[in-house]
């Protein structure tokens, strides 16, 4: 039975990169769908919730274990939103019905408690990592993506694993300061969408950043990664916080 008397909390979450060989990370994660955010009226999660996604025709059990994780909640009375990221865009409507959740737009307003909110993965804030962006404008054509879907799903797996190796080692050459988000795009982005607040995930430099848009302050949230530890945002209200909790 849906509980339609949720208390107001929403949650925000990126970067799990959940996989099977990493099972610290995906209890946590189920731990938290159980005692966090089954509280919470709405759950955001804003990409990379996978390490990487080759194609929705993957119904692998452990696939289905996070699924139907995320179905529980839903059923509970969470309504749940999912944003791409720059591991998992393609990720698509059949695994999204599967787990009871809506996709988004890859940047998306929200009304948050009366105020308008920016949300987005983060990886487009990124504009000095010019071989990461010229990547992600190739892989988000529909020809690309056709190209992609259409080799049988072992393959995909092998691709996805020879770049993950490639993109862990291109990251470690590249410096700090060109794996972080511009500045002005972050001003941009704000005053486009006319808001004072913006949440993202994708550097995992979890932190909260003043800035100046739209002629007042302003804040960028990030979230944090769950490599060493979950990681959420949880906002009411009345208050906005960064938490974390140990893996194990």
């Amino acid at each position: 039975m849906i509980d339609n008397t949720r208390t107001a909390i929403s949650y925000f979450i990126a970067d799990l990169h959940l996989t099977e060989n990493r099972p610290d990370i995906s209890a946590c994660f189920l731990r938290f769908l159980k005692n966090d955010a089954i509280e919470a009226e709405k759950l955001y999660i804003l990409g990379d919730l996978f390490e990487a996604w080759v194609g929705d025709d993957d119904d692998s059990p452990y696939l289905k274990t996070i699924a139907d994780a995320l179905t529980a909640l839903s059923k509970s009375g969470t309504k749940i939103y999912y944003i791409h990221g720059n591991r998992d865009f393609l990720l698509g409507q059949r695994f999204a019905k599967q787990a009871n959740m809506q996709l988004l737009p890859e940047i998306d307003t929200i009304d948050l408690y009366g105020q308008h909110v920016v949300i987005m993965h983060g990886d487009t804030l990124c504009t000095r990592d010019i071989d990461y962006q010229v990547f992600r404008k190739k892989s988000r054509s529909w020809w690309w993506q056709a190209a992609v879907k259409s080799l049988p799903l072992f393959i995909r797996k092998k691709m996805a694993a020879d770049y993950r190796k490639k993109s862990t080692a291109a990251t470690a050459m590249k410096s700090q300061e060109i794996m972080d988000v511009t500045e002005s795009e972050v001003i941009d982005c704000l005053e486009k969408y006319n808001s004072q607040l913006l949440i993202h995930g994708h550097t995992h430099r979890p932190a909260v950043h003043k800035v100046s848009a739209n002629g007042a302050n302003a804040e960028r949230i990030v979230l944090g990664d769950w490599y060493e530890q979950g990681a959420w945002l949880k906002v009411t209200p009345d208050s906005i916080e960064l938490l974390n909790q140990p893996l194990t």
